[in-house]
This record gives C-alpha cells, structure tokens and sequence, in this order.
C-alpha cells in the first residue's frame, strides 16, 4: 500500500511542479540545443524547454520523506542512499545543461570532468553500501540462484564500470520525446514489484516514487513534448536505475532490465567503430538505435511504444527470474 501511496504522492507532486516549472524555463530560455547531425525534423524542437527532470527529482524526494520517514526513523537508508547517489548525477546533468543553455549549443561540460565526476560518485555509492552491510562483493546470477565472489577490489572495479556505463546509456537513450521516461517506468514498477515481494519497504517505496513521478513528466513529455528531461533527468534516471540494482545487491539483473539501454548503447558503438573502420560506412541508418527506426520510417510514438513494450517484457522475465532468490 506504502508503495502506491509514494507513487500517487509523487505524481501529484511532480505533476504540479510541472506547471510552475515549465513557465519559469521559458522566461530563463533554458531551450534545448537540437544536434544538426540529427534527423532534420528535429529541428523543429528547437528551444523547447530544458531541465525538466527537476520535476519528478522533487516529487520523488517529497515521496521519499513523507512515506518513507517510518523506515529513515528506524535506521534503513537504502532508499536514501540511492536517491543521493542519482542526485549527484543529476547535479552533473544539471551543470551540464546550464553549459548549453549558456553557449546556446549542444556541447556541455567536457567529457573528461564529467567522467570523474561521475566515476567518484560510483565508488562512493559502493564504498557506502558496503559499510552500512547492505552490499556484497559478489554477483547474484538470476535464473539459476547462483553467486559469484569477487574480491573487494575487482568487485569495486566492476561496479564503477556498470554504474557510469548504466548512467551514460540511459542518457543516449533520452532522444525522442518521451523514450526515456516510458522505458525506465517497467524497470521502476520491476523493482517495486521485488521490494514488495521480498518486503523491502523502502526501497519499493522509492520504487513506486520514480513510477509516480515519471508517469506526471510524461504529462509533459510525451509527443510532442512541452519540456525536456535534459541531462539532468537523465543522468538522474541513469543513477536511479542503477543505484537500485546495486542496493538489491543484483546488478546483473541489469542486463534484462536495461536491455534497451543496453542496445541503444550498443547501437552507437557499433556505428562510431564501423564508420572509422570503413571509413564512411555504416551499419544504421542513424545511431542511436532509436534515431535507426526513425530514419526509417517509424513515428516518435511508434518509436516509444515498440521500445516501452520491449522494456516491459524483459523486465517481466526478469521478475520470474529473481523469484527464488532470499531478500537481501
């Protein structure tokens, strides 16, 4: 019940944020810098407001403390934990964006800093989770009920390496109106239904906060999109994704959660690395993968329901998949 009061809480309150914030944006002129590299109808979305995942980072923030104080009283941080670990990444976004909007182009801060930046957050989240005993140096294979040891030091290797990678794929991911929130809501109702089901109140209520909040944003968000997320969401979605994997000490679930993450990611890779090993030839019409299905044809809408029900079947799979295992 907690749970789905801390998404209607959430909701409401970024649903609200969301008319007072959009306006402000405009008077700011905080517009998005549209890639000229991109597809040419996209121009058209030229200054749209940016930043816009300030809305849902407050109604999560409010849910958190209002439902979730009973379990912050009795010493459970977790949740807390993991929304100042996605805060952090949502500071970067932020200063991120205020670059763009300040050069009025689509070039931020440089990738160097926001690399380390983004890198110290990782290992303090884990340095974190460990000293409060809420994570293990080993890897939890779903399916079978198996783990993997590591140790320490190659585990914190490893957790630096999927936590930037999530953030930064979640991030590719946000380039069509709407694409980003609809295929992170299966993955926040994924790990709401695993805190119910193994009674990890705090944690689900976080859950059930970011459902709530993403759901208002697409009030906005949705084609065609009033405001955009902006790095600040994103890189905030990125860091919630992931910092609720590590605190269900499963991270490997991410591979089946985040598969459109994963294949967005994927898709650029290959791109930039074929591009330059043939030099001028490629393997997409457009990457990322979503910019592919464009090019070809596909509507934005078509775009976002294809890839949110591709999101929400593989989050069901990885739901029967952690059935067996002992809360952790």
């Amino acid at each position: 019940m907690r749970i789905l009061i801390a998404a209607l809480v959430s909701f409401a309150v970024s649903a609200i944020a969301g008319k007072l914030l959009i306006p402000i944006l405009r008077r700011m002129k905080a517009g998005q810098s549209i890639k000229e590299d991109g597809p040419t109808w996209h121009m058209s979305k030229q200054g749209t407001p940016t930043m816009g995942g300030l809305m849902f980072i407050l109604g999560i923030l409010v849910a958190i403390v209002l439902i979730g104080w009973p379990d912050i009283a009795r010493g459970d941080f977790r949740a807390v934990f993991v929304f100042c670990f996605a805060l952090v990444f949502g500071v970067i976004g932020y200063l991120d964006d205020y670059e763009k909007v300040k050069k009025h182009e689509n070039t931020g801060l440089t990738a160097g800093p926001k690399f380390l930046l983004q890198l110290a957050a990782a290992i303090a989240f884990t340095a974190l989770l460990r000293h409060f005993g809420y994570l293990a140096p080993h890897l939890y294979i779903p399916f079978v009920n198996v783990t993997v040891e590591l140790p320490w030091m190659l585990y914190m290797v490893f957790a630096a390496f999927v936590m930037v990678g999530t953030v930064n794929a979640v991030n590719i991911t946000d380039g069509v109106d709407g694409l980003s929130s609809s295929v992170t809501l299966p993955v926040a109702a994924f790990f709401s239904a695993v805190a119910w089901y193994w009674s990890i109140p705090d944690l689900g209520i976080f859950g059930g906060a970011l459902f709530g909040g993403l759901c208002a944003f697409l009030l906005y968000n949705h084609y065609p999109a009033k405001v955009f997320m902006g790095d600040t969401g994103s890189l905030f979605l990125g860091g919630a994704v992931c910092g609720l994997a590590f605190a269900f000490d499963m991270p490997l679930i991410l591979i089946l959660v985040g598969i459109v993450y994963i294949a967005e990611t994927l898709s650029d890779i290959i791109q930039v690395v074929y591009f330059k090993a043939t030099h001028g030839k490629r393997i997409f019409r457009m990457a990322p993968l979503h910019h592919h299905f464009e090019m070809g044809g596909w509507s934005e809408k078509k775009v976002v329901a294809v890839f949110a029900l591709v999101s929400l079947a593989f989050c069901a799979v990885a739901f029967l998949g952690v059935l067996n295992r002992y809360p952790v």
